[in-house]
């Protein structure tokens, strides 16, 4: 019992990684019906951004951070002005093609930057974690588990208690009905890419510690983050969340119990499973066309 609740607690942490990549997923595509394939890469960003700060400048920990979230604000506007807005009128084909032509580009500019090798960032506490009973509570998993229940309640908050919220939200249902209401609509728009490149640049922070940082990282984690969006109702905001945790949960007992060579490999056979067997996810409706 010990060791499977060993084994719970770390693919919660993990999998709480993937919910805050896969919000960044479906807050972008309910504001514009267009898959953002660089969200993975928002979390290489802030990884290699906190390396940078805290390590090679030796820059005070909550300072790095602080520097990074903001750095995360600027890349988002930037991204929608450069990416999605000269594309904004055109069917959603080209600025998939053109999110898929940013990431190469982000991932592709730090390779030439930073070059391949990986980089390690530390915990930003000493102390390593403690035990309850027979499970070892690591710091690090506690604090991304902290920051993400913050996250979502921060999220939920502000997008049911406040004006500015309701209007994001009216935004991401129907934009022609929310300009003809007086709300701007690209401003609202372009706020959902810089809260998206916050949470996954957010999540390169709370990652950091625990994997290797490299240019590769930020695929790796989108790709599951995907998974867990579709697994949860692609369009979802508590499919996002419940898909990401049980990937986590899914991946971690799968690698324990066996093989873990082949943990990436569970997280998608769950998602074939889901789409033979339930293609509208967990939390999401089946929706009937006319022939």
């Amino acid at each position: 019992m010990g060791f499977n609740l060993q084994l719970f607690f770390t693919g919660v942490g993990v999998g709480s990684i993937y919910a805050l990549v896969a919000l960044g997923f479906v807050l972008i595509y309910r504001a514009t019906n267009v898959v953002n394939f660089a969200q993975g890469d928002f979390a290489m960003l802030g990884a290699f951004s906190m390396v940078v700060l805290a390590i090679d400048l030796a820059l005070p920990y909550w300072l790095s951070i602080a520097i990074t979230i903001g750095a995360m604000v600027a890349a988002g506007a930037l991204f929608n002005l450069g990416v999605y807005y000269p594309l904004r009128n055109r069917t959603f084909l080209p600025v998939i093609i053109s999110t898929i032509g940013a990431s190469i580009l982000l991932e592709n500019g730090v390779l030439a930057a930073y070059g391949p090798r990986p980089q390690s960032l530390p915990s930003v506490f000493s102390i390593q974690g403690f035990s309850i009973g027979s499970v070892f509570l690591d710091s690090q998993y506690l604090v991304i588990l902290v920051v993400t229940v913050v996250m979502v309640t921060l999220q939920y908050l502000f997008f049911e208690r406040t004006l500015l919220g309701k209007k994001m939200q009216a935004t991401s249902q129907d934009k022609e009905m929310a300009s003809l209401l007086g709300i701007p609509v690209a401003l609202m728009i372009m706020l959902t890419f810089i809260y998206s490149a916050v949470l996954g640049g957010l999540a390169g922070i709370l990652v950091a510690p625990i994997l290797f940082v490299s240019v590769g990282m930020g695929s790796s984690i989108a790709l599951k983050a995907f998974a867990a969006s579709i697994i949860g109702g692609f369009g979802d905001v508590t499919g996002a969340i419940v898909g990401g945790l049980a990937l986590g949960v899914i991946e971690t007992f799968g690698a324990a119990y066996i093989s873990v060579p082949y943990k990436d490999a569970f997280g998608f056979l769950m998602l074939f499973l889901f789409l033979l067997l339930r293609p509208q996810g967990l939390f999401g409706e089946r929706v009937a066309e006319k022939a």
